[in-house]
């Protein structure tokens, strides 16, 4: 028991707040995007659907090292979209916080996208032209009709994408690498760990990530029940 609080008082917490850090912004970029691609995709023709749907929803059945391999393609300074980035803008992804974000946001949004749009099919349509006869606008409809109703599936759809976001490693991995205090993420501290073959150090940090997702978790079930507790249960 001495060890385990010798290891917590050693710990360099920059992963857990890189981890962190990143959650939090590829959540916010999955959330809006999310939402902006279900809301089009539920109003396109139904072939369009398919296609655009299996292609939005992809980096969820692949392996995540796949999706990093494709960013690599895109983004590496060694091909023309991530050369031009970094010698226009001076934007690299490759090896950066920028790259754990863009990785992270890619294998997440499929979750976002996906529970927004199974919330906003199960939505009354008869509420979007109620407020259509009220004359309000369909960005407004949208956002005071459309979002608080699917709000349980939304709702469910951010905690699970940040979830997901936090735990990233395979795509993480090849894009960002893992440099200690800019890349490294608590997935990634993980495997290091475990491959020096420091296993307590290692479950450590599996009892914090742990902790966390078991609080998100508690967090989002009080919610969606509060949220549902007007519905009579059958």
């Amino acid at each position: 028991m001495d060890e385990f609080w010798e290891i917590i008082k050693g710990l360099d917490f920059s992963p857990l707040w890189i981890s962190l850090k990143t959650g939090i912004i590829a959540t916010v970029l999955s959330f809006f995007l999310g939402i902006f691609a279900a809301r089009k995709v539920i109003k396109a023709r139904p072939a369009v659907k398919a296609v655009v749907d299996g292609l939005l929803t992809l980096p969820m059945v692949l392996p995540p090292t796949v999706a990093g391999f494709f960013l690599l393609l895109i983004f590496s300074t060694r091909r023309p979209f991530g050369a031009y980035l970094f010698e226009t803008f001076d934007i690299k992804v490759v090896q950066s916080f920028l790259g754990c974000i863009l990785a992270a946001a890619v294998i997440a949004f499929p979750l976002m996208y996906r529970n927004a749009r199974a919330a906003f099919e199960q939505i009354d349509v008869n509420l979007v032209y109620a407020g259509r006869t009220l004359g309000m606008s369909d960005v407004r409809i949208f956002w005071q009709v459309v979002i608080p109703t699917a709000g349980p599936g939304v709702f469910a759809g951010t905690i699970l994408t940040f979830a997901r976001a936090l735990g990233e490693y395979g795509a993480t991995s090849m894009l960002a690498g893992n440099i200690a205090g800019k890349t490294g993420t608590i997935s990634q501290k993980i495997a290091m760990v475990i491959q020096d073959g420091d296993f307590l150090t290692a479950g450590v940090w599996v009892a914090i990530i742990m902790v966390i997702a078991f609080v998100i978790i508690v967090l989002m079930n009080a919610a969606i029940g509060k949220q549902m507790n007007h519905i009579e249960p059958w």
